[in-house]
């Protein structure tokens, strides 16, 4: 298994700086991982260092809380692409979910699909915040909305990626769009049972650490 590739390279701390993102890119470039994941502000110098690599530049849109109006997504995922992002990871409003308004959850989903065109599009449901019943829904607006991926977690909330909730997932998606887990993936034995239970990406800063020697930092998400 070559788990290099399944690994969204993964900075998106609010203290990164210039040199940080830079060195994310080096390491995404050493050990040939799928891509990189960044905030907006930093997809430009990323797919700047990036040029010519196989590496993928990924972008957080509506990051972490996803409670943004849907324009401002919109122009935030438009924006990105032409910054140089190739994938758009987006947060869907949980408020929205939380309250039955799928219709708002679906269409928020549709028109970033939309404005991306073929580009990926990942979207995170914070499964922390939602009951199985809603993982199910969101699962559902997901595929209906035309999303590429549906994704666990920011790593930001109370909890991140999860067995049972990956298995939720993927019982509803049936293999319509890819399963991305996020949100402490920290050693290789993890990694390598979610790739065995069907996920397809791994959005992880400790991804040096799976490739190499396991160790992880505690503190990483």
């Amino acid at each position: 298994m070559q788990i290099n590739k399944y690994i969204d390279h993964t900075l998106l701390k609010a203290t990164a700086t210039k040199t940080d993102i830079i060195k994310l890119c080096n390491e995404a470039e050493e050990y040939d991982f799928y891509a990189v994941c960044v905030n907006g502000c930093n997809v430009e110098l990323a797919a700047k260092e990036l040029k010519g690599s196989d590496v993928k530049v990924a972008a957080v849109i509506g990051f972490p809380l996803g409670a943004m109006t849907t324009e401002t997504k919109v122009f935030e995922a438009k924006n990105c692409i032409k910054n140089g992002a190739s994938e758009i990871d987006m947060v869907i409003n949980v408020g929205k979910l939380l309250e039955g308004d799928e219709d708002y959850v679906e269409n928020e989903i549709r028109l970033i699909k939309e404005v991306i065109g073929e580009n990926t599009l990942k979207v995170i449901f914070e499964n922390c915040y939602l009951s199985k019943e809603q993982i199910k829904v969101a699962s559902k607006l997901a595929v209906e909305a035309g999303a590429d991926f549906v994704k666990t977690s920011t790593g930001f909330g109370t909890g991140g990626a999860t067995f049972e909730d990956v298995a939720i997932m993927d019982s509803v998606v049936d293999g319509k769009a890819q399963i991305k887990a996020a949100g402490g993936i920290r050693d290789i034995e993890t990694a390598r049972k979610y790739i065995e239970n069907g996920v397809t990406r791994l959005g992880t800063s400790s991804g040096v650490a799976l490739v190499t020697s396991g160790v992880s930092d505690k503190n990483q998400y």
